[in-house]
């Protein structure tokens, strides 16, 4: 996961990926730039990706980190997804900025994010019960 928020990061200041990237603000709803002509962008959104990818490999060397990243990171995701959901879009509330698209992708990555950390917390807390290597 952490990867993939680095990744996304990246890509965000890549022109062509992110379409109208002549149009991206530092953050705020103004910023037209699209990640893959879908997911409102900012400076501001792509650092908090990068930070994100940067977090999640630093604390997917121990099982209970890399937990504690799914987990809380999938949390945040989630709580982000609700704001979005109530916020007018073209406020200055929405200065990360979110777009409908965003929204969405905000509550599959906090769901799964959490699924993932709680489904593999459970796995390997299992094979440790039974003796089993992963």
């Amino acid at each position: 996961m952490g990867a993939v928020f680095l990744l996304v990061g990246i890509l965000g200041f890549i022109p062509g990926i992110t379409t109208h990237y002549g149009d991206m603000s530092g953050a705020g709803h103004d910023s037209m730039a699209k990640l893959l002509g879908v997911f409102q962008v900012s400076i501001l959104h792509n650092i908090v990706h990068l930070l994100f990818g940067i977090a999640g490999i630093a604390l997917s060397r121990d099982d209970a980190r890399a937990r504690a990243f799914l987990t809380g990171g999938g949390a945040i995701y989630l709580v982000l997804w609700i704001y979005g959901l109530v916020i007018d879009q073209t406020s200055s509330a929405n200065f990360v900025p979110v777009n409908t698209a965003d929204n969405w992708l905000h509550f599959v990555l906090g769901a799964g994010m959490i699924a993932l950390g709680e489904g593999l917390w459970r796995a390997r807390r299992g094979s440790l019960n039974t003796g089993a290597t992963t």
